[in-house]
């Protein structure tokens, strides 16, 4: 996993989105137009948490490593040294997989 030059804060993840498949089970080759919005992929940073009322920090219940599952239009897109890459708040993140 490349260590990427992003520090989320609050709540936040950056997620690295599983790369769209290309090809359908029936071996039929998908232009770029056609495929599919990942809803899968693997965070790659984590904020420290988020600040309660009370001043404490709630910590994440995700971490660095974990492959979530997320809403298809969840956070925002931004590329990094050419890679993309989606920034989004925790809550935005539906389940861990596996």
């Amino acid at each position: 996993m490349s260590k990427i030059n992003l520090k989320p804060l609050a709540d936040r993840v950056i997620v690295k989105p599983k790369e769209a498949d290309e090809v359908t089970k029936g071996g039929i080759i998908l232009p770029d137009t056609a495929k599919e919005k990942p809803v899968e992929g693997t965070i790659v940073a984590a904020g420290p948490g988020k600040t309660g009322d009370d001043g404490k920090v709630v910590k994440m219940e995700v971490k660095v490593g974990d492959v979530v599952l997320y809403g298809k239009y969840s956070g925002s897109e931004v590329l990094v040294d050419g890679t993309e890459y989606l920034i989004m708040r925790e809550s935005d993140i539906f389940a861990i997989v596996g």
